[in-house]
């Protein structure tokens, strides 16, 4: 019998193998052994068990049990016996697999389980709107002499952790092409995008408003040097503070402090698709034993002040900021993304795919600290499969 891993609750989990089933197979016919969905699972249950590498996928797969193998969908060799696959198995599938399509099967199964998981409670702000971030990632190992690292971009919710969608760009000056593409397949109705000055594209914005019905705060830097000069010369002097928070660890001191301003009060108004209010943002940073910092920032939203308050804008603008700490953070640290050489086409992404694959289900159910629970899994390779769902025959593995 299976015992359910600390605070996780696995029944909220839908099966992950539906989702995988849509990912078209990129290799011949003849001479397959292993089903694709199979080999994704096995994936899928290595990482979520801490996995990092794609040898170390492969040792999961080996450690499993035959049961454990038969749930996944191993097929049989000599007998009942059965034989996980090979790095070089694996290597080869994620090397040439769709990169697209499995990011479109993943990230539609954590939307699912995100949905499901935050209603009626939804993890949104206090006006009730889910938030959605726009991010971009380097996979800086996946870099060679002969070709730049892989950069990817990927639409993230603020709390829980949950990346819904992810493509590769490239670079990073490739982000802001890629942003529309990102968007398109996600329901994002009254939902609210934040990016940062990199996205802050006039025609991406209007896009974001008119087609997608959803709202946004926007970052706004010198890129946009007409909107930030008007911005900054709002009278903010004379607007009082309306919204504060302060907070010490890592060795420093930070507080944030927040106006606001409507937009349609200002003579002229601000040079910005559908912006209805101005934002200050203005941090003090104090580490320990040096000079305080402090700096402005300034953004824009298509949100009414009747339709939020400071305190919304706050936490959506530093739940931005957070989505570095929560996702890339335990990428780089817990699954060293940044350490990992895997390079071969389609590999790096569907490592990344994985990576938030386990980071977006285990934050779901409630895991707070990601390293320690993917370590609580991997001596039990069993509890991977429920907690991805896979509990429609437990009795076939559950020994």
């Amino acid at each position: 019998m299976l015992v359910k891993l600390g605070p996780l609750d696995a029944g909220r989990v839908a099966d992950l193998r539906p989702y995988l089933d849509s990912v078209p197979d990129p290799r011949s016919r003849r001479g397959r052994w292993y089903s694709l969905t199979a080999i994704l699972l096995v994936c899928a249950c290595a990482v979520v068990s801490g996995a990092k590498s794609i040898d170390e996928l492969a040792e999961w797969g080996q450690r499993a049990s035959n049961a454990l193998l038969t749930a996944i969908g191993i097929r049989r060799h000599l007998l009942r016996w059965r034989r996980a696959p090979s790095p070089a198995t694996i290597g080869r599938v994620l090397g040439a697999v769709d990169g697209d399509a499995l990011d479109r099967a993943v990230g539609a199964y954590l939307a699912d389980r995100h949905r499901a998981a935050t209603e009626p409670a939804v993890a949104v702000s206090a006006s009730g709107r889910r938030v959605i971030a726009v991010d971009g990632k380097a996979l800086r190992g996946s870099a060679r002499l002969t070709s730049a690292r892989r950069h990817l971009l990927s639409a993230v919710t603020h709390d829980p952790v949950v990346t819904l969608a992810q493509v590769e760009v490239g670079a990073k000056t490739n982000e802001t092409t890629h942003f529309r593409p990102l968007r398109t397949p996600l329901d994002l109705a009254d939902a609210v995008v934040t990016f940062d000055a990199l996205h802050s594209v006039k025609a991406s914005v209007s896009w974001l408003v008119e087609a997608k019905k959803a709202h946004y705060i926007a970052v706004i830097k010198t890129n946009q040097p007409t909107a930030h000069s008007q911005l900054a010369a709002l009278p903010w002097r004379d607007i009082p503070v309306q919204h504060t928070t302060s907070a010490s660890g890592h060795g420093r001191r930070e507080s944030r402090s927040i106006k606001t301003c409507a937009i349609a009060d200002q003579l002229g108004g601000i040079s910005f698709p559908h912006a209805r209010l101005a934002i200050r943002v203005h941090r003090r940073r104090k580490p320990t034993g040096e000079r305080e910092t402090r700096e402005s920032v300034y953004a824009v939203t298509s949100l009414d002040a009747h339709q939020t308050s400071p305190a919304d804008l706050a936490a959506a603008i530093r739940g931005h900021w957070g989505v570095e700490n929560s996702s890339h953070h335990i990428r780089d640290v817990t699954f060293t993304e940044d350490a990992s050489t895997v390079h071969t086409g389609t590999a790096p992404r569907a490592m990344a795919t994985f990576r938030n694959l386990a980071i977006g289900v285990l934050k779901t159910l409630g895991a707070d600290n990601i390293a320690k629970t993917t370590r609580a899994i991997r001596d039990e390779p069993e509890r991977a499969l429920t907690i991805l769902g896979m509990t429609n025959h437990p009795d076939t593995y559950g020994t």
